[in-house]
């Protein structure tokens, strides 16, 4: 990020705002955000209870991490089917659907009687939540592009903070009054809210004349095309490789915290929360960088301290050299520079292909969702202590820069990308 460009974006919600009442605009940002918040929920909720769940069925704790991994596997193949029938029917009614299915795998999760239904029940999870996740994203790029999206993916970021913050706690608390069952139903209460809210306040951002109906034999075109695109294809794996480096402290944090430093609980869910905030400030520290910075600049930049940060984490944990504290304060800087870099890769990706926004939003959140999905065990066979964890988030960090630099090249990214058109609601 040495250089700046000369031309300050503007500071404004570009022409969206001029066509929606404040209001409403405001509704429909926050439903969006809740929309985008349910796969978080669905992942973090539970973390504070995967001791706890282990010691119920008796099981280990990489076999209790598979479930983590079945929600992060629906998560990537919902998208895939969601995000291209998204573009052919609108946005509403897959997305309506798809929550209820999050709805009704909830209520079954708090009756599940082994684990192996429990893993099940949450691959249906993460298909539902893939729904809200792809379209809610589709809908951003049916309205922004560019350092638009960017921006406005920066202020969803600070309303889907919330999840990471709040979804450990309020897991910590209701195991104080129950067992791991009752985070179940606590996330089948937020589905059922979400899905009364997107009911009524998010209205269709798709105009007819805007979808495609090549079936099965288009949407695999699409695909085509979005593969044969170097720099959307690197685009979406620095966006993956950063959400591995995410999943693996995700997945592993509960043990090490709880297991390893002997934290309580609610001790996790307050140092979990600590570990959000800075990714949340990040996303929301982006939304001034990017009135000096392109939207690429601040993502290879972010990358860059990413692994450096990465390795300091890996040194401390591998010497052990500061204890918890060692572990933290280099494993909160990483969470916050993969904060800068989640809102900056997936809108330079998007704006490649706006005539396909929900393909590709699928594509993207699949790749994300799916390297996640491999880290999360892998944390686990590889022992689920603090050196394990640190391995995963380093190595997620260094693929992460090696993509971004030998296959995106942002420096080679022309300054269009950093700006674009507005395309207004279908009513």
């Amino acid at each position: 990020m040495a250089e700046t460009h000369t031309e300050t974006p503007p500071d404004d919600d570009l022409t969206a705002g001029e066509l929606l009442p404040p209001g409403r605009r405001l509704r429909i940002v926050l439903v969006l955000g809740f929309l985008t918040a349910l796969g978080p929920l669905t992942i973090d909720m539970y973390l504070p209870a995967l001791p706890a769940i282990t010691g119920n069925f008796g099981v280990t704790a990489a076999a209790v991490q598979l479930t983590l991994t079945g929600t992060l596997v629906g998560l990537a193949l919902g998208q895939l089917i969601i995000g291209p029938l998204s573009d052919a029917v609108g946005r509403r009614v897959p997305l309506i659907a798809g929550v209820a299915v999050h709805l009704i795998a909830s209520v079954l999760c708090v009756v599940a009687p082994n684990l192996a239904v429990l893993g099940s029940l949450r691959v249906l999870q993460g298909l539902g939540a893939a729904a809200a996740a792809v379209v809610a994203m589709a809908v951003v790029r049916d309205l922004f592009t560019g350092f638009a999206a960017a921006k406005l993916l920066s202020r969803l970021m600070l309303v889907v903070g919330v999840a990471p913050i709040l979804a450990p706690t309020i897991g910590g608390q209701t195991l104080q009054f129950t067992s791991w069952r009752g985070v179940f139903v606590v996330l089948a209460v937020a589905a059922a809210a979400i899905l009364t809210a997107t009911a009524l306040v998010l209205p269709e951002t798709l105009a007819p004349q805007n979808r495609r109906s090549g079936g099965i034999a288009g949407t695999v075109r699409d695909y085509g095309r979005l593969l044969g695109d170097r720099v959307y294809v690197g685009l979406i794996l620095v966006a993956g490789l950063a959400m591995a480096a995410l999943f693996a402290y995700v997945s592993g944090s509960s043990y090490v915290l709880q297991e390893g430093f002997g934290l309580s609980e609610q001790q996790f869910a307050y140092v979990f929360a600590g570990g959000a905030v800075g990714l949340i400030g990040a996303t929301q520290l982006n939304v001034r960088l990017l009135r000096r910075w392109m939207p690429q600049q601040i993502l290879a930049g972010s990358l860059v301290l990413g692994l450096a940060f990465g390795s300091v984490l890996l040194l401390l944990a591998a010497t052990g050299v500061g204890g918890l504290v060692g572990i933290l304060i280099p494993l909160w800087l990483v969470l916050a520079m993969v904060g800068l870099a989640m809102p900056n890769a997936p809108a330079l990706a998007l704006s490649r292909h706006g005539e396909a926004a929900g393909t590709a939003a699928a594509l993207l959140g699949a790749v994300q969702f799916g390297v996640g999905a491999l880290a999360a065990p892998l944390v686990g066979v590889l022992g689920v202590g603090a050196v394990a964890m640190a391995v995963v988030v380093f190595a997620g960090m260094l693929a992460a820069t090696l993509v971004c630099f030998l296959v995106v090249r942002p420096h080679r990214l022309p300054a269009e990308h950093a700006a674009g058109p507005v395309v207004a609601l279908a009513h």
